[in-house]
């Protein structure tokens, strides 16, 4: 049954006063930016700020930004303090802001320092390393006078390493400083073996200064200063068995070194190892292994190839420079196993 026109005209007034009476009430209840336009403007400013504004402790010289201040932490090996000038984008039409700047969340490039010889003589070595595709940062001279010479930008990349291993690291060129010394390295002898050029004692304190410095400011720990033999140890046998890394260790504090303790411990171990294993494959594989996990780039083959006798060869020149000829013997295999212990 359909209600009359009457009806109809009076149900339609009713339903648009209830209809009326509702959003006046709904409006009253609910306050908008236009009827409290002052009160959502002030919510806006309160929640424009995620972050204070902070003094982050930029030097400015000649308009150059400089940032010397540590708020990272140390015990991870973080830290933003820069160097150097902040290097920044400069995006046309727009400006830069370092009100936030720095993040706690960075560290250096800078994670090894490695030891060259150059195998030239002075002159021959500046124009090598400047004028040639192949670089370091520093360059430290034969003269006994007060100079060390930089040749690239410590947070660039200079071409010395290249290619690489220790460890986790792999290309070490992208994270390391390469500190190369005027060193003539080495001429065969009648037997054919090597004989290496010593390292004079003042040259020697300029390389262990620099390398102090380096090594401190950029918290590089004693297992990542090495020597070009090192990390390329099938390849490259510099800075060779008489660079001092012993009297670098004890005089200042800086790189690996045995204790003599500890490789006494080893030493009946070891020779009834070479006496009895020395040819088993299984003991070959436990050497491999060892270098390999101390650091090296080695594979596993079980056999004593040619490859490995490099590289026991270059371990010997860093950590056993009596005895270079790359044969195993019971005091490189100790020192081999004390060193694990201690740095691994």
């Amino acid at each position: 049954m359909f209600p009359n026109k009457k009806n109809t005209n009076t149900m339609h007034k009713n339903l648009l006063i209830i209809g009326l009476s509702i959003t006046l009430t709904s409006c009253a209840s609910r306050p908008t930016t236009a009827v409290n336009t002052k009160k959502s403007t002030l919510l806006v400013t309160q929640t424009k700020k995620i972050t204070p504004k902070k003094e982050n402790n930029l030097i400015k010289i000649d308009n150059i930004d400089f940032y010397q201040v540590n708020i990272a932490d140390l015990s991870k090996n973080n830290n933003t303090i820069s160097y150097g000038s902040i290097v920044s984008a400069n995006p046309q039409g727009y400006s830069i802001s370092k009100e936030h700047f720095p993040s706690v969340g960075q560290n250096f490039r800078e994670r090894f320092i490695i030891i060259h010889y150059t195998a030239l003589d002075y002159e021959k070595s500046i124009k090598v390393l400047t004028q040639k595709n192949v670089s370091a940062h520093y360059l430290v001279n034969d003269r006994p006078d007060k100079e060390i010479y930089q040749l690239v930008d410590e947070n660039k990349r200079s071409y010395h390493a290249g290619v690489s291993h220790w460890r986790n690291f792999d290309n070490l060129n992208d994270n390391s400083i390469g500190i190369e010394i005027v060193n003539s390295g080495f001429v065969l002898n009648s037997s054919g073996q090597r004989q290496f050029f010593p390292y004079p004692d003042y040259q020697f304190r300029k390389v262990a200064a620099l390398i102090k410095d380096l090594a401190t400011r950029y918290m590089i720990p004693p297992t990542n200063i090495l020597g070009h033999s090192d990390i390329a140890p099938t390849r490259k046998q510099d800075p060779g068995p008489m660079f001092p890394w012993k009297k670098l260790y004890d005089d200042y504090g800086l790189g690996m070194w045995y204790d003599t303790s500890s490789v006494q411990n080893y030493i009946t171990i070891s020779n009834d190892d070479i006496v009895h294993q020395y040819n088993s494959p299984a003991f070959i594989a436990k050497v491999q292994k060892k270098l390999k996990d101390f650091g090296y780039a080695i594979n596993i083959t079980s056999t004593w190839d040619k490859d490995t006798k490099k590289v026991i060869q270059s371990f010997q020149y860093h950590f056993h420079p009596s005895k270079t000829d790359g044969v195993l013997d019971a005091e490189t295999w100790a020192i081999l196993q004390s060193l694990y212990d201690k740095y691994k």
